[in-house]
């Protein structure tokens, strides 16, 4: 019979370690639509906010301990669907798209099938294209604009419920956002600790202290700036490839007019 060294058991807790923030992330997704059924959206927001960071941590866990794997990857976007698909789609329901009738929940639906779309095609074009960017909106970042909008409410003294069709339109533009071609930076390529120590960890002090300052206001201002960065930018490029194609050298003489 073969012995299993102590070596086997390091190893296998390593596997272990990141999905077990993975499946802390599904909980804080599962707990978030149980706070959402029980009017606690505030509750419900600050739960999903955890969830994006452990989400962003098994991943980095994974590779700093070079334990990635398919079945990782896999469980990994199913977790994702329900913490950042499933869980603020129900909150943002509750909380104001209710009043809407039939197109509130379509456009709740419609949030959780571009999240999954999302998903499905981020899993597919892994290693195809550039890994600096990110092909539409992520979701985590999707639901961390809802999440961090209803702590701004209460935050400005909201009360209970609140229905109001921008939100119906806000809700859906994200669902269009995620889907969408549009490239949103994915910060993958910085590497500050290596190059400016010091400077970098003064960098994340100020910034910590900032959101420590005003955590609702900050969160929810990066949040939504991050959301509006992939539109910017394409419209920026947008703008630069019509400003060369409009040089005064490429454009007809006026007097070079057919008769």
């Amino acid at each position: 019979m073969k012995k299993h060294d102590g070596s086997d058991q390091r190893n296998l807790a390593v596997y272990v370690l990141p999905n077990l923030f993975t499946t802390a992330n599904l909980f804080c997704g599962f707990y978030s639509v149980i706070a959402s059924m029980k009017g606690m959206y505030e509750t419900a927001a600050i739960t999903i906010l955890i969830a994006v960071v452990l989400d962003s941590l098994d991943g980095r866990i994974a590779r700093m301990t070079h334990t990635t794997s398919r079945f990782g990857g896999e469980y990994d976007s199913l977790c994702d669907l329900v913490s950042f698909g499933v869980a603020p789609a129900i909150m943002v329901y509750n909380w104001s798209l209710f009043s809407y009738g039939k197109w509130g929940w379509l456009v709740a639906f419609l949030f959780v099938v571009c999240g999954a779309l999302r998903l499905a095609r981020f899993n597919v074009q892994v290693g195809i294209i550039d890994s600096r960017v990110f092909n539409g909106l992520p979701i985590p970042g999707g639901a961390a604009v809802l999440a961090t909008f209803i702590l701004l409410f209460y935050y400005l003294g909201g009360e209970g419920r609140y229905p109001s069709l921008p939100i119906i339109i806000g809700v859906a533009a994200i669902a269009l956002f995620m889907v969408s071609s549009i490239k949103y930076y994915s910060f993958k390529d910085l590497n500050y600790f290596s190059r400016k120590p010091f400077m970098s960890l003064v960098m994340i002090i100020l910034v910590l202290v900032i959101i420590a300052a005003e955590p609702q206001i900050m969160l929810f201002t990066f949040a939504f700036g991050y959301s509006l960065t992939g539109p910017a930018w394409t419209l920026l490029k947008l703008i630069r490839g019509t400003q060369k194609s409009l040089k005064p050298g490429d454009q007809p003489h006026p007097n070079d007019r057919p008769v």
